[in-house]
């Protein structure tokens, strides 16, 4: 136990040390409703994201210029030199060319077993069970037909039943794998003795976060560890195995999910085993994330064949931090990868687009109307789906049952979705499959079963089944979203958008209804999301349709406008809140700002400012010598890890009250080992030793005075870990900010 804490309780450290004798504090006293000074009145100090811890980007960068001063040290002119500084200046190069192999080696295993597993639900190939139906009957019969591929069941009912057993076979492998990714955030560090994910504070037990590692898309996830959080074995090779593995079946199931978003979540764990690699960015926190930034794009490139949309989406809806070097390297990143899938050809068709149309056919000015229309729809759509998906997640997933058996969950999701889709021949495929059906251009009426119904002179069935898939795909999709497997949006949405679309384009006379499935799934997928640019770029890629870029800008911008107005959040935003991962926008946090400055409330920085209680515990006071007891650090670490602030540190202030410096609990911690064998009442010189290479002494500040929005920008675009406020005319330490408790202001 450490000395200097005669209660026992390391969360109210009091300092018996003749050095902080008769020490005044420089922190008022707050009232509990937490409005005098301008400071905030908590639960303790469990904040809500307390379970993360953050890096500090500026350290990074600090950390990086001096390991690259070191590398261009003199000699520069030695032959040896050269190699070093050159192999220092290729590192990024050429771990950005191994993520795009590994990354579409990985995509080409999931293709394959996707393709064969699903097609086991009706059937299997006579000359081996292991090929798809696409492969067994690529050497046709002479009559066209294919003896080689042999269904389970001749009658309606007996398929029927195959299909939907195999169905329910499939999602509940795909929900018992995820559960092996099942892993505990621990509110407070183990080490105060709780463990097992647990935090007390006073009577209080707070237990740790539950996540699936492996579940969903992963794509809110990777948001926010680009954007300086950390989250634990997220990246972890079994966390990639089980996500490809899982997703297969997932997939396979036809429940109304997609693997492009594991796809993006697959390549970021590539990205992160290669760069653990790599000493210059497993070392440093902030150039693994630009390794995992150049990662991310060649999920989805090899996700649709689209190299220059993975690196758009990988700067517009991913990454926070994306300098000029990053760009270049995801550049290469997903050419490479695209390049690769190309090669290796899962598909068998020898061609990168993956639904590549040729209409043949231009739009005229009149159907713009019909595009704006088509745009119209689809923010309706995503701003309603995004709402219901919201509430289906807060109220049928928060039922005791459902909340504590995921697999009960997806059971009843496969079985809705195998009893509703396998009737309708439109929506019984995996969703590529639907979507590559679905663009048909019917220049043969034989070449699809859309096409001879779009023949017939009475389509009201054939209306019918457009109709009713349309609804169905909505419904399955807003319930499906969110269940515990490895599940995408993004194809469910082009499903739905193409469905919709291909229902319009039957009224329009004198052009391919496909064009309007082609258009109409970019706006669905708009207002979902609320993608734009990368949006656009990916449809053109994946379809080959160049000059339709005009169609679908108009029909996403309309989308995201639309959706805007119905719910100002997209789906990977509403997935981080619901699974309460932290983020911070700075655009959305400043209109934050100005709602409450608004409402009358008094905006500046001194609202951040924790309890005193708080601040008395992250405090040391050093004296005019700059020495403190090792067993006040101690009490003072034993406090940090009892308070639950999993993410703080401790700031030193001398006796005028002015901030000498910061330290954080890890490297607290690791200096008080290195000094374990002193004498725990002797004091410590801060000015030298190993606390003068761990203490910040130049922390960054700001007046307590300041306005909010001050904060905001230094969190986000200088990337800060703390920020220490400062009383406007003495300069005194009046608080330390985490970015946390910014947060949690904002989300107030």
């Amino acid at each position: 136990m450490a000395t200097g804490n005669p209660t026992g309780d390391p969360g109210n450290v009091t300092e018996s040390t003749p050095l902080l004798r008769n020490q005044p504090t420089p922190f008022p006293r707050t009232p509990k409703d937490g409005r005098s000074g301008g400071a905030s009145s908590y639960d303790g100090d469990l904040l809500p994201y307390n379970n993360y811890s953050t890096i500090d980007w500026l350290h990074g960068l600090v950390k990086d210029s001096v390991r690259r001063g070191q590398v261009e040290s003199p000699p520069r002119y030695s032959i040896r030199k050269r190699v070093v500084l050159w192999w220092d200046l290729t590192q990024g190069w050429v771990a950005a060319f191994a993520v795009g192999i590994l990354t579409a080696s990985v995509a080409f295993a999931v293709d394959v077993s996707v393709e064969t597993v699903a097609d086991w639900k009706e059937g299997y190939c006579a000359r081996s069970i292991w090929l798809n139906r696409r492969a067994c009957c690529s050497v046709a019969d002479f009559d066209g037909s294919c003896s080689q591929w042999t269904p389970w069941a001749q009658g309606f009912r007996s398929a029927y039943a195959i299909y939907v057993g195999f169905a329910l076979l499939f999602g509940l492998i795909s929900v018992s794998l995820t559960m092996t990714t099942k892993a505990t955030m621990p509110a407070a560090d183990a080490s105060n003795g709780i463990g097992q994910g647990q935090s007390q504070k006073g009577d209080k037990v707070t237990t740790g976060k539950i996540l699936y590692m492996a579940s969903g898309s992963g794509i809110p996830e990777i948001k926010t560890i680009l954007s300086g959080f950390e989250i634990p074995h997220l990246l972890d090779l079994k966390v990639l195995v089980v996500k490809a593995v899982g997703a297969v079946f997932a997939v396979a199931t036809g429940m109304c999910l997609g693997k492009e978003g594991p796809f993006v979540h697959i390549s970021t764990c590539v990205g992160y085993l290669v760069g653990s690699l790599v000493p210059k960015y497993a070392a440093n926190e902030r150039k693994m994330r630009e390794m995992l930034a150049v990662a991310c794009s060649a999920g989805l490139s090899v996700a649709f064949g689209a190299p220059i949309g993975g690196v758009l989406f990988s700067y517009e809806e991913i990454s926070t931090y994306f300098p000029r070097r990053v760009l270049w390297r995801s550049f290469l990143c997903s050419l490479v990868a695209a390049a690769a899938l190309k090669e290796l050809d899962p598909a068998g068709t020898g061609q990168l687009v993956l639904f590549e149309t040729n209409y043949g056919v231009d739009y005229d000015v009149t159907h713009y109307v019909i595009f704006i229309f088509l745009g119209i729809c689809g923010g309706v759509f995503g701003g309603v789906f995004c709402q219901a998906n919201f509430a289906w997640s807060r109220s049928f997933r928060q039922l005791g049952l459902i909340k504590r058996s995921p697999v009960l969950e997806v059971a009843l999701v496969v079985l809705l979705t195998a009893l509703l889709q396998y009737p309708n021949r439109m929506i019984r495929d995996t969703g590529d499959i639907v979507m590559e059906r679905l663009l048909v251009d019917c220049n043969v009426v034989t070449e699809d079963w859309i096409c001879q119904q779009e023949a017939r002179d009475e389509k009201g069935g054939y209306y019918a089944w457009l109709i009713s898939g349309t609804i169905i795909k909505l419904i399955l999709t807003t319930i499906t979203f969110g269940c515990k497997v490895p599940s995408g949006i993004i194809i469910p949405a082009l499903d739905a958008g193409a469905l919709f679309g291909r229902m319009v384009g039957q009224l329009i006379p004198d052009i391919s209804p496909g064009i309007f499935a082609m258009v109409g799934s970019a706006a669905f997928l708009a207002g979902i999301s609320r993608v734009t640019v990368s949006l656009a770029v990916i449809m053109f890629e994946l379809t080959g349709e160049v000059k339709f870029i005009p169609p679908f800008m108009i029909a996403i911008l309309t989308a995201k406008w639309v959706a805007d107005r119905i719910c100002a959040d997209g789906v990977y935003d509403l997935a981080q809140h619901l699974q309460g991962h932290p983020f911070l926008d700075s655009e959305r946090a400043l209109a934050k700002v100005r709602e409450l400055r608004a409402t009358g409330e008094t905006a500046l920085v001194e609202a951040l400012i924790p309890p005193t209680e708080t601040m008395e515990a992250i405090t040391v006071f050093t004296g005019p010598n700059y020495r403190v007891a090792p067993s006040i650090l101690r009490a003072k670490l034993e406090g940090l890890r009892a308070r639950g602030l999993m993410d703080a540190g401790l700031v030193f202030v001398n006796n005028h009250g002015l901030c000498h410096g910061y330290i954080t609990e890890a490297e607290l911690a690791d200096a008080l080992d290195a000094v374990a064998g002193l004498d725990e009442e002797g004091d410590i010189n801060l000015l030298d030793g190993i606390f003068s290479e761990r203490i910040n002494r130049s922390p960054l500040s700001v007046s307590a005075k300041a306005p909010l929005e001050y904060a905001v920008e230094m969190f986000d675009k200088l990337g800060l870990r703390y920020l220490i406020v400062v009383e406007e005319e003495t300069a005194r330490v009046a608080g330390v900010v985490m970015k946390k408790r910014l947060l949690k202001l904002l989300d107030e």
